[in-house]
C-alpha cells in the first residue's frame, strides 16, 4: 500500500495543471492562426510619363487606346465619349486576430469631343497611400 505523505498536494496540482490548459490552448490557437500580409493589385500603373503623352486637342482615341490598352469602361455623355482606366491596390495585414484591409483606386477619365480628339483628362491617384495596417480601430 502505498500512502501520501502530503494527501492533497496531488489535488492542487491536477487543479493547476486544468487552470494552465486553457491559456495554453489559446496561445498554441494564436500561433497557428499566424500572421499574413498579402497584396494584391489590378491593372497596371499609371506612370507620369505615360499621363504627359495625352495632350488636350491634339491626342486622338487611337493614341490614348495605343498607350494605355482597351478602357476599362467607355461611357457617352453629354456629347464626349469617355475612356475610363481603372487600378486598384490592396493590402491585407492580419496578426492572430487583428486584421486590417485598405484599398486604393487610381482613376484615370479621358473625355474625348465628337472628333475623337482629347477635350479634357482627370486623373486621380488614390494608391500611393495604401499600408499594411494590423490595428483594425482608427489610429
Amino acid at each position: 500500500m502505498v500512502r501520501e505523505i502530503h494527501p492533497g498536494l496531488s489535488r492542487n496540482r491536477r487543479k493547476r495543471g486544468g487552470l494552465l490548459l486553457l491559456p495554453s490552448l489559446l496561445v498554441l490557437i494564436g500561433l497557428i492562426g499566424g500572421c499574413a500580409f498579402v497584396r494584391g493589385e489590378v491593372g497596371e500603373a499609371f506612370s507620369e510619363d505615360r499621363l504627359q503623352i495625352i495632350e488636350r486637342d491634339k491626342t486622338n482615341r487611337q493614341e490614348v487606346a495605343r498607350q494605355f490598352g482597351a478602357p476599362d469602361e467607355i461611357v457617352q455623355a453629354n456629347g464626349h465619349e469617355i475612356f475610363h482606366y481603372r487600378r486598384y491596390d490592396s493590402k491585407l495585414g492580419w496578426l492572430l486576430f487583428l486584421s486590417r484591409l485598405n484599398i486604393g483606386s487610381d482613376h484615370l477619365w479621358v473625355f474625348f469631343d465628337q472628333q475623337g480628339i482629347v477635350d479634357e483628362m482627370v486623373f486621380g491617384n488614390r494608391t500611393k497611400n495604401v499600408e499594411f495596417q494590423i490595428w483594425p480601430f482608427e489610429e
